[in-house]
């Protein structure tokens, strides 16, 4: 009977077959791992990490409030430099140091803020610098508001961002938060829960104002600037919006979920504002 005879050509084609197989495996599983880590983190670590800086920056802004004084350790490390700047949804803007946050004697602000109305539109503070706590029993929600929507130095933190020109809390005009709907803290996660009626307040060094939810618009350009301007109008959806001056809140989160293509946004009307 004949046996067949491997050549040594043929045998050693075999070998580097087999080779490039086993290492291509090899890649793949560490590619994959890889990319678990990076879900991991992305989906689960920088959440964990900035709703617990968020938390503390509540803490240490209610610590504040109830000395009644400047500005603690905890505010003059988180503020800086930078230079993202922004007007529509999704846009950023950070840079500048604590502000002081105390009226003079016989301010305007003050006399409002005896007279049970405060303006808070009377000190504006720095970009990136946290300033009130954003409160929304629905979601159980409680973080902090900083000034400017810069990712780095605001939402990526967990905050929630105010847009640089808009109103302020309990003031006149259109008081306008954007937030993270996926990841980073993902304070808005749930935005899209809220019902008409529903309570969101906010509360500054000077004033507690509670708003309620009015109406949402479900889905609209990242560019729909017309949705936080002074009277909110979606300039996409025309029919969307308000025709009249008022005291309004609007927040603003990315949708569908895990994408960045579109803004959902909810809208409020202020219904009181009260002295802390």
């Amino acid at each position: 009977m004949r046996q067949r005879v491997m050549h040594h050509g043929a045998r050693r084609r075999s070998e580097r077959l087999r080779r490039a197989v086993w290492t291509g495996g090899e890649l793949l599983v560490t590619v994959g791992l890889v990319l678990l880590l990076l879900v991991v983190h992305q989906l689960w670590w920088t959440n964990r990490e900035a709703r617990e800086g968020a938390r503390r920056r509540v803490e240490a802004l209610e610590r504040e409030w109830g000395r009644g004084g400047g500005a603690d350790g905890d505010t003059a490390a988180e503020s800086g430099s930078g230079s993202e700047a922004g007007s529509g949804p999704g846009s950023g803007a950070e840079s500048g140091s604590p502000p002081s946050a105390t009226a003079s004697p016989g301010s305007r602000a003050e006399r409002q803020l005896r007279d049970g109305a405060p303006d808070s539109a009377a000190v504006t503070p720095d970009l990136s610098q946290a300033y009130a706590v954003l409160s929304i029993p629905r979601l159980h929600l409680r973080v902090p508001v900083a000034e400017g929507v810069g990712r780095r130095s605001v939402l990526d933190k967990g905050y929630v961002g105010h847009y640089p020109g808009t109103g302020q809390p309990g003031g006149a005009g259109n008081f306008a938060l954007a937030g993270h709907r996926n990841t980073h803290g993902e304070p808005f996660r749930y935005l899209n829960r809220l019902a008409p009626g529903d309570t969101v307040q906010v509360e500054t060094r000077s004033a507690v104002s509670t708003y309620a939810v009015d109406r949402t618009l479900r889905q609209t350009s990242a560019r729909d600037s017309g949705v936080i301007r002074p009277i909110p109008r979606s300039t996409v959806h025309p029919a969307h919006g308000y025709t009249a001056h008022g005291h309004y809140l609007t927040l603003t989160t990315c949708t569908p979920e895990y994408t960045s293509r579109y803004r959902l946004v909810v809208w409020g009307k202020l219904v009181s504002t009260r002295p802390r």
